[in-house]
């Protein structure tokens, strides 16, 4: 099943991006599978917040979770590397793809309802605490439970095809198989202390080798989102993934 899945979202997504008229472009996603009974999810509750979901929220009798990451073309990021404010096309990004997330989701819950399965549609964004700036529901913790990468010292999910793009997660009682979640670090800093670009690429200095200011990283997205005021909300930064090592790929395993 999880073949058939993978084939699915793939086939939808080449559909989807040749028949609408978008600005951007993506390369070919990676999916992962996740078994709803992972004991992972209930330890979000602490990694992420009290409030974090669990997969049987959405759908009582849940047995996978499909996450799948939506790859950016490298002119997205590389527009994005020069200055201190993100770039109209990497703001354009996050509403474009935020919609194609949606579109392959809706497109996957009709699949299973006609497979004979229920599943679940989670928005792709802003379903988090505006105070704590906390998500109920995250989505790249969710891909790292179905092994798709490691986190890096920028807080963001490194895949083999980098961290520049956006993850999107579906829950369903389809039956999968859940991918082995990998044992090595894929950030250089956190493998072998090589690497702090993404330090010094944060124009807010929100983010250091000890920790994050959440609160400074969104205050900056805000400054960003009021600049591109003729898109939808684009409260985004984007600078600590891009003219970084990892931004395309898995450094740890290139250098090896």
């Amino acid at each position: 099943m999880n073949q058939t899945i993978i084939n699915t979202i793939c086939s939808y997504f080449t559909t989807d991006c040749e028949k609408n008229d978008t600005v951007c472009q993506w390369e070919t996603p990676l999916i992962g599978f996740a078994d709803a009974a992972d004991p992972l999810f209930q330890e979000l509750k602490t990694i992420v917040g009290p409030t974090h979901a669990l997969p049987r929220d959405f759908l009582e009798d849940a047995a996978g979770v499909i996450a799948f990451f939506l790859p950016f073309d490298r002119s997205i990021v590389k527009s994005n590397i020069p200055d201190e404010y993100s770039s109209k096309l990497w703001a354009r990004a996050y509403v474009e793809t935020n919609a194609l997330i949606e579109s392959i989701n809706h497109h996957l819950h009709r699949w299973f309802r006609d497979q004979g399965y229920a599943s679940s549609i989670i928005p792709p964004t802003h379903n988090f605490d505006k105070t704590r700036l906390i998500s109920d529901w995250s989505h790249r913790h969710v891909a790292y439970i179905a092994g798709m990468g490691r986190f890096g010292l920028n807080n963001m999910l490194i895949t083999e095809k980098g961290c520049c793009g956006r993850f999107g997660t579906i829950v369903t009682n389809c039956p999968t198989v859940a991918n082995p979640r990998p044992n090595q670090e894929y950030c250089l800093y956190r493998h072998n202390g090589t690497c702090a670009k993404c330090v010094e690429r944060c124009p807010a200095e929100a983010l250091t080798t000890k920790g994050y200011d959440r609160h400074k990283c969104y205050d900056m997205c805000l400054i960003n989102d009021n600049r591109h005021h003729d898109l939808p909300l684009t409260d985004v930064c984007g600078k600590c993934l891009t003219g970084v090592p990892c931004s395309f790929q898995n450094p740890v395993k290139i250098t090896e």
